[in-house]
């Protein structure tokens, strides 16, 4: 059996955060209170009690002492009511909830929030208590359609969608695909916490290969119990508080090369998942021992093992090689033979490949049948050994290996190096989710060692996405010293957002604006481009901290506000097309690319109220140029200035 532990497990960044806080505010003040637990998990709370750090149900019970605002967050009031009566105040809100309090807190009180989540949990509590509207908390797309069937949200009036941090994402993008659909006035953010939804998804990924998923933390906490039910979707799955919980006669009744996986919530301690593991460790081998032949009994009744015994290693002469097995002689009655499967991990090596008659092996007796005087022999396994050692070397100095991938197995690929097999999980392959990890087989890769077991036979696991990550990261470190204003770049289109589309340059990803995708005029940009187009980008400008990039697809050369000065002037009277109306004018196209403003003083020599009752979009007007702004590449036209000329005219 082999225990795997998920890639994303225990303290997040603001769990992480908050203890930090606590702590030393509990070194500093001697002894401080957070309003309710800080985190939800019952061992870490207890060992930060020991340190001074006190958990209270309301204010008065702080006493004056310093107050730590744990990471769920609090309703406004009670962060208000907490700074006015305690002289101390520490805010641990984690920084992604704070985000959603940002967000609704800035609605008009005339709109309505959609909050994701339990409504019992704190963090959903103080996202409703900061809103400014009405906010309603729903578990699913149900509840979801009642609050617009019986009016409590209009279906044309302000409203957002936000999530708890600790919601599943799978369930959070079906959710928001659904309301997108059916509600267009409902704006969306999708405010689930990136270490939560990581976190989701490596255990989804694990539980899929797992016999059995163990997940570890407290009781009351949210996010821990998401992760049971995700695995639970796919394996058996038990919930655990610590180690001492463990149902290790479930053990037993696994087969031999299951996979049993552990994945933590964010308020679990390091130290409980290693107890855990090491628990489940203990159980394994003991299992493993008590399934093993008592060797030295077997030789007591059978001395006709005194020459050959399981386990024993030997030097093995290649006698005769056939397509099956090779035959060899080991210095015994016995006659050795090793089959192909025990010659090579590679499955697609031959024999004749591998030996010759008359080479001299290193082998170890696999199993020995007096009653027809054969010994079977595996090279493999001693060779594995060897390979082991050699991994652990690599292992240790963090080094990239190449070796090629000789199967593709459930879960992810097999890669031969040194003539050990090293299983790289599908989700270290670098093969993107729905992809085909067949178009890996057969082919050399590169990779690096993560993890390697000695335990029955020896375990080792790759990692190619580690290796991938190594050279991008190397990549981006030159991009990052070489890019400059003005480069140019051949991209390929990423994604594309209502405000823009991504664009891959190599090493990064730079994002194109609406505005900079074109010198026309820009509804939306999948109008312009498609996911894959290839276009020609140059860079405007660019953050290395923030690693951004911001580019433009407009050629020079085609900028349509040079046609325009070159072939217009002030006082021209010139036909344009009305493009779009505001509450202060209306813009006219003059040429493609270049708008001019119609400002409603310039619309009629009468007041204008509406102009839409006056101008409609679609509609050609006679106008005249009245300034041009070329610094800021501004035209201003005007209707009644013609009016007024015509008037003048009548008069003489």
């Amino acid at each position: 059996m082999y225990i795997e532990i998920a890639e994303k497990s225990g303290f997040c960044p603001g769990v992480k955060r908050a203890i930090a806080l606590a702590e030393e505010a509990a070194e500093k003040y001697g002894e401080v209170c957070t309003l309710g637990e800080l985190i939800h998990n019952e061992r870490a709370v207890a060992e930060l009690e020991k340190k001074g750090v006190r958990a209270v149900q309301s204010i008065e019970e702080a006493d004056g002492k310093p107050l730590i605002i744990r990471s769920h967050g609090v309703p406004r009031a009670v962060g208000e009511e907490a700074r006015r009566r305690v002289p101390t105040v520490i805010d641990a809100t984690c920084t992604f909830v704070k985000k959603i309090h940002k967000i609704v807190a800035g609605l008009p009180e005339s709109a309505k929030a959609i909050v994701l989540g339990d409504k019992n949990h704190p963090e959903v509590i103080g996202i409703i208590g900061s809103a400014g509207c009405t906010a309603y908390a729903c578990r699913d797309i149900d509840e979801i359609e009642k609050l617009f069937a019986d009016g409590s949200i209009a279906a044309d009036g302000e409203t957002v969608l936000v999530a708890q941090t600790t919601f599943d994402r799978s369930k959070f993008l079906d959710i928001s695909r659904k309301v997108g659909e059916k509600y267009g006035c409902v704006r969306i953010y999708d405010t689930v916490c990136d270490a939560t939804a990581q976190r989701q998804e490596c255990a989804r990924e694990l539980a899929k290969r797992a016999a059995l998923m163990i997940v570890v933390g407290g009781r009351s906490s949210s996010n821990t119990r998401k992760l049971a039910d995700i695995c639970g979707e796919y394996c058996e799955t038990v919930f655990v508080t610590s180690a001492e919980e463990l149902p290790l006669q479930v053990l037993k009744s696994l087969r031999s090369d299951s996979i049993i996986g552990i994945t933590a919530g964010a308020s679990t301690p390091a130290y409980t998942i290693k107890e855990v593991h090491d628990r489940m460790n203990e159980e394994i081998t003991k299992i493993n021992n008590e399934n093993e032949e008592d060797f030295a009994s077997l030789l007591e009744q059978d001395q006709s093992f005194n020459r050959l015994y399981t386990g024993k290693r030997v030097k093995a002469t290649v006698v005769s090689v056939s397509k099956k097995e090779a035959v060899v002689e080991v210095g015994a009655k016995q006659t050795g033979y090793i089959v192909r499967e025990e010659l090579t991990n590679d499955p697609n090596a031959e024999v004749s490949d591998i030996v010759k008659p008359g080479d001299v092996i290193d082998a170890v007796v696999v199993k020995v049948d007096d009653s027809v005087g054969t010994a079977a022999l595996s090279k493999k396994r001693v060779d594995a050994q060897l390979g082991l050692e050699k991994l652990q070397e690599v292992k240790d100095s963090a080094e990239t290996i190449e070796g090629t991938v000789a199967q593709v197995v459930k879960g992810g690929v097999i890669v031969i190096y040194e003539n050990t097999r090293v299983f790289i999980p599908a989700s270290h392959t670098g093969v993107p989710r729905g992809g085909k990890l067949d178009d890996l087989l057969k082919k050399p890769v590169k990779f690096k060692i993560i993890e390697v077991t000695n335990e029955r036979g020896g375990r080792v696991v790759g990692s190619i996405r580690q290796a991938n990550k190594e050279v991008r990261d190397a990549e981006r470190a030159k991009f990052w010293e070489s890019i400059e204003v003005g480069q140019k770049f051949e991209g390929e289109v990423r994604s594309i957002e209502s405000y823009g589309v991504f664009v891959d340059i190599g090493p990064v990803d730079g994002l194109v604006h609406t505005a900079d995708l074109t010198w026309n005029r820009v509804g939306h940009p999948k109008d312009i481009v498609k996911v894959g187009d290839k276009i020609s980008v140059v860079v405007k400008s660019f953050d290395p901290e923030k690693k951004r990039v911001s580019l433009s697809a407009k050629d020079p050369n085609d900028n349509p506000w040079t046609k325009f000065v070159s072939e217009y002037q002030k006082g021209d009277v010139i036909k344009a097309t009305v493009v779009s109306i505001t509450e202060f004018g209306a813009f006219a196209q003059i040429i493609p690319g270049v708008d001019g403003l119609i400002h409603i003083s310039q619309i009629s020599t009468e007041r204008v109220a509406n102009i839409a009752s006056v101008l409609a979009v679609g509609q050609e007007v006679e106008v005249k140029i009245i300034e041009i702004d070329e610094e800021k590449n501004r035209v201003s036209l005007s209707i009644k200035a013609l009016m007024e000329s015509e008037a003048s005219d009548e008069e003489e």
